[in-house]
């Protein structure tokens, strides 16, 4: 696991600019780091030292060091991989699990990437060719950006914090990304903050010649065999398929703990690594038992606890107030590395915190079964009423977000929509009339509607209950989830390892039908199924619940004072010619309202502001 920054530029080399971008990575690799200079490229690393701890610095080479290897991740089918190259000839200098793609290269070419179970972000240099090479695990687990200067010259790295030292970038803002913010609480790839970066796509390769840039996916051959969709063998392999996964991301040569909530995913995960660990730490966030709009009672920290005393496992609850999440918002800010407003991030961020103080340099997290396997409350909605399709309105503000009105009168409104606006007013935030009373005119006039991710995603009005499942899977769980994981651990030089993410339980996912995911109102049937004799049954049975921010409350309570801030003329929003001269009153306006949940979007705005304050040009 590491940090890696690089360009290949027919200008000078300067190594005070390489040392630059790594040292901005310092959190993801404070081990060790790394360097390579050679005629026309420079890179480096961070290293946070997970397996093979002696000899596993990079950068790594093949036999003749005409390949040199710099990644971020783990490949936890390494060590199959290592067996099968050694018998075909190739010699190994290293333990670390990266150094096989070295060989793989030689073996495969740029098809080596199928051929990894993990998580990665790479930078591969292919010295008699002058050639580079970029690529990016199929979940999109490690991100990797870049900006091309002219047609044969890029820079590169794990964040744009350590992009941004490169000399001579343009900084200018991509008010698009700013205007899609409030809508998801982050910035959808491969667009970012600035208009000059790129995000490389997950399962996404870069490769950079003589001729130019050309790019090409991963292949996802992972359990890509036909599935029988009976109920017992769907059962059956999920059971396999998710325990595999949970195994393999055990392979580590330093203490591993988990995030262990009340609900069935972590509990899965946890379980299953319990198994095979004898000295698993488990950590759960508690804070004050304040009502969850969406599930009751938000603080389910006691049954996290009984659960890992049921174990046997050391557990540690990390009690927590508006102050703490309050007083961690600059480094939340810091450490989004771009504009993020998923306030349930803070939660990881404090569990991360407190895991690397007890000396955990991996955690185990169960993100990624509510997209795998249906775990959403509003899927077992997304089969009713199909018929009532109505004409894509966009201005509507009715989501699932209006909890005032009763399920009834949302569901109506809802299935009045087209599919493409349903999948915004399912799972998302602000309304596209919300965003543009809150943003100022001028601006309004330089940015697209939001919607069109969904219309890119699937034009047709024919959408199946799986289109809406499969749709998150693709795009929330990359943009949303595994940002989450990466950014909110490697804050504290943690290894966030989600086993959900696997490729394989991708695949095998993509096969089931609506009625292995959602059977009447059971969310996660196959899953719930495939351990039910592993869980206790109050665990199997027991709703969704999440781990939610009480976001609205503080807003208007604690944290009311970030709203008077963010929308006042001091602000950098403000200054920037963002927001509306009314902005404050309307912003104060949608959290009084009764019927509708506007803190997420009100959040959104003052992690924006914080972060424009953090980024002056």
């Amino acid at each position: 696991m590491c940090g890696i920054a690089g360009y290949i530029a027919r200008r000078g080399m300067d190594k005070k600019v390489i040392n630059e971008m790594v040292g901005s990575l310092y959190h993801r690799g404070p081990d060790s780091e790394g360097y390579y200079n050679s005629n026309g490229y420079c890179a480096g690393m961070r290293r946070l030292s997970i397996n093979d701890l002696k000899t596993g610095n990079q950068p790594l080479f093949n036999r003749d060091r005409s390949i040199v290897l710099f990644y971020n991740g783990e490949i936890y089918n390494s060590p199959q991989l290592r067996r099968e190259l050694k018998k075909k000839g190739y010699v190994f200098r290293t333990n670390s699990d990266g150094e096989i793609i070295c060989h793989l290269y030689e073996e495969y070419g740029e098809n080596l990437f199928e051929k990894l179970d993990g998580m990665f972000a790479v930078s591969l240099w292919i010295e008699p060719e002058k050639k580079l090479i970029l690529a990016r695990d199929i979940a999109g687990e490690k991100p990797l950006y870049y900006t091309q200067i002219s047609n044969n010259e890029l820079v590169f790295a794990s964040e744009i914090k350590s992009l941004i030292n490169f000399p001579g970038l343009d900084l200018e803002l991509n008010y698009q990304a700013i205007w899609d913010l409030p809508t998801f609480l982050w910035i959808p790839e491969p667009e970012t903050i600035y208009k000059s970066i790129n995000a490389l796509l997950p399962g996404q390769i870069l490769i950079l010649e003589d001729c130019g840039i050309r790019n090409k996916y991963i292949n996802n051959n992972f359990n890509n065999q036909e599935l029988d969709l009976s109920d017992f063998s769907v059962v059956k392999e999920t059971r396999k398929v998710v325990e595999d996964a949970i195994m393999s991301r055990l392979l580590s040569d330093v203490p591993i703990g988990s995030f262990l909530s009340s609900g069935l995913d972590s509990s899965i995960v946890t379980a299953v690594a319990a198994r095979n660990l004898n000295d698993l730490t488990t950590f759960t966030i508690g804070f004050d038992d304040i009502p969850d709009p969406y599930h009751g009672m938000a603080d389910e920290s006691s049954y996290a606890e009984a659960y890992s005393k049921r174990l046997g496992m050391k557990h540690h609850t990390i009690r927590v107030t508006p102050d703490t999440f309050l007083n961690n918002l600059a480094v939340f800010c810091k450490y989004g590395d771009q504009p993020f407003a998923v306030s349930s991030g803070l939660g990881i961020l404090s569990v991360a915190e407190e895991a690397r103080k007890k000396g955990i340099k991996v955690l185990l997290s169960g993100d990624g079964a509510d997209e795998c396997f249906g775990g959403y409350s509003w899927y077992c909605h997304l089969n009713k009423h199909e018929k009532n399709r109505g004409i894509a309105n966009e201005d509507q503000n009715i989501s699932f977000q209006n909890v005032g009105l009763s399920l009834t009168e949302r569901l109506g409104a809802l299935y009045s929509l087209s599919p493409q606006v349903r999948a915004w007013a399912w799972h998302y935030y602000a309304s596209e009339n919300e965003k543009e009373s809150l943003f100022s005119p001028d601006f309004r006039q330089k940015v697209s509607s939001s919607m069109r991710f969904f219309y890119n995603y699937q034009s047709s009005n024919n959408w199946s209950p799986e289109d809406f499942i499969k749709q998150d899977r693709m795009f929330y769980f990359p943009n949303e989830m595994l940002r989450k994981v990466d950014r909110m651990t490697m804050a504290y030089s943690i290894e966030g390892r989600s086993p959900f993410a696997a490729s394989s339980v991708l695949s095998h996912a993509n096969k089931l039908r609506y009625n292995h995911l959602v059977r009447g109102d059971v969310l996660k049937w196959a899953l719930r199924k495939a351990f039910e004799d592993t869980l206790p049954q109050d665990i199997c049975s027991r709703p969704k619940h999440g781990f939610n921010v009480p976001i609205d409350h503080w807003l208007k309570g604690e944290w009311a004072f970030l709203v008077e801030d963010t929308f006042s003329v001091n602000s950098e929003l403000f200054k920037n010619g963002l927001i509306s001269n009314n902005s404050k009153s309307i912003a104060k306006m949608m959290l009084s309202d009764k019927k509708r949940l506007s803190g997420h979007t009100i959040f959104a705005y003052i992690m924006l502001n914080l972060w424009l304050e953090n980024n002056k040009n």
